[in-house]
């Protein structure tokens, strides 16, 4: 007699280790989302007072020798530098959860990953609809196919949501897949020079750090100086030619990134791999250093009273942005989700409604970070047009973090009945009941 084929479920339960690991990421971020959130309040104050004028001095301030093409102003040093730290985590995480997290797995993988194009594709349709017709200003498109995952935290955390271990899991992969299509958009359509001979050059430390960090246990045995010593040298050497090139310096920090091994070649699994070493070294240093500081310097728009904000909201850059990331963010998420409902035949697992995706996808039109690197990209930094799409990005991200907050503080009470349901443990093992899988833990394969 057959077996009547279960109904498959989108955002069910992953393995335990694996949420456990999400939640500590969450955790840290948290952190660094409230200091960029600081540092873009100082920045914005600053440029609309009567310190204007030094804060522009200081962000305008260059320094570094022009004959390797890094005379640079100190905005542009954390634009293309610091941020190249952060890009490095994103392309650590990249590979984390590829080669071990829920990506590896096709069926897990699917809805982040369409949802991610989801909420790609409407933002950027949005902006080119209500800005058709001036080249000059669809160079924007993608200023509001980003998220940023630091800032989306912090408000999860200001207004304690408890939201369900599936959702967050969903909203950092959805962030992970969203940053790989950002850094392919910034490689493609934002590289207007390429210098050839620095590109080829860049291979050189490339290749050395990839033999280098391949080997890395049975060169230096435990030893952690060699990680600064030698990796960090051959890295900014990377950096810099890549930066020559005429490709944004910040996916040498991706390629990087990619590169180091997630897993332990000689198998054990009592001490990190390199991965994870890399990623507790950095994450602290990008979440409360890098990612503020190109805040502070990104964010600082001379709004010039109600008039000037009203002239740049009004602007059809800015209203392409608001409208992709508040609309379109949480449109395309949620049509590509239903439409992957319906040609699967899955269901949401029970402890989903489609409103509380409504809510990610909100959470997800925080765009932020990446947003307004976007913004310098397409219209030059210090442009009436850039400073009107940081507005826009400005904007765009306190609303959707408002009335995002709105609705899952309205489903706080539900989240927190989740929550206790998935913390039970009866059999004491640590390992809660629902994460169990016939009596087996469902452990992590990294």
């Amino acid at each position: 007699m057959s077996q009547p084929r279960t109904t498959a479920r989108l955002f069910g339960l992953g393995s335990w280790s694996e949420t456990q690991r999400i939640t500590e990421i969450l955790r840290k971020e948290t952190v660094g989302g409230g200091l960029l959130v600081l540092a873009a309040l100082a920045a914005i104050i600053l440029a609309n007072s009567p310190a204007a004028d030094a804060y522009a001095a200081v962000r305008d301030f260059r320094i570094g020798p022009a004959a390797l093409h890094l005379d640079l102003s100190i905005g542009a040093w954390a634009a293309d530098g610091l941020l190249a730290i952060f890009f490095f985590l994103v392309g650590l995480e990249l590979k984390r959860e590829f080669i071990a997290g829920d990506l590896r797995d096709p069926r897990r993988a699917m809805v982040p990953i369409v949802a991610a194009v989801g909420g790609v594709v409407v933002p950027a349709l949005i902006f080119v609809a209500l800005n058709l017709g001036q080249p000059g200003l669809l160079r924007g498109w993608a200023i509001p196919t980003a998220t940023d995952i630091a800032f989306a935290v912090a408000v999860l955390a200001v207004i304690g949501s408890h939201l369900p271990a599936a959702l967050r899991t969903f909203l950092l992969t959805l962030a992970v897949v969203d940053d790989l299509i950002a850094i392919t958009i910034i490689a493609v359509f934002y590289t207007s020079e390429l210098n050839l001979p620095a590109l080829a050059a860049t291979a050189i430390p490339v290749a050395l750090y990839a033999l280098i960090v391949r080997s890395f246990r049975p060169l230096f045995g435990e030893t952690r100086w060699a990680l600064w010593v030698v990796l960090l040298p051959l890295g900014i050497v990377a950096w810099a030619l890549l930066h020559a090139s005429g490709i944004h310096a910040t996916i040498a920090g991706v390629v990087l990134g990619l590169i180091v091994p997630v897993r332990r070649r000689d198998g054990r699994t009592d001490v990190p791999g390199l991965s994870e070493l890399f990623e507790h070294r950095l994450r602290p240093l990008s979440a409360g250093f890098a990612v503020p500081v190109f805040a502070f310097f990104s964010a600082g728009v001379t709004v010039g009273g109600i008039g000037g904000l009203w002239s740049a909201l009004t602007d059809t850059v800015a209203l392409g942005i608001i409208g992709g990331l508040v609309l379109g963010k949480p449109i395309g998420i949620l049509l590509t989700t239903w439409l992957l409902t319906r040609v699967t035949r899955a269901r949401l697992d029970d402890s989903v409604s489609w409103i509380d995706l409504v809510g990610v996808g909100l959470l997800a039109g925080i765009g932020f970070t990446v947003s307004l690197l976007i913004a310098e990209l397409s219209f030059g930094a210090g442009t009436s047009t850039a400073d009107h799409a940081k507005v826009g990005v400005l904007t765009a991200s306190l609303l959707a973090a408002a009335l995002a907050s709105v609705l899952l503080s309205a489903r706080n009470r539900r989240y927190r009945v989740i929550a206790a349901t998935l913390a039970v443990d009866a059999d004491g093992d640590g390992v809660p009941d629902r994460y169990e899988a016939d009596g087996v833990p469902q452990r992590d394969a990294g």
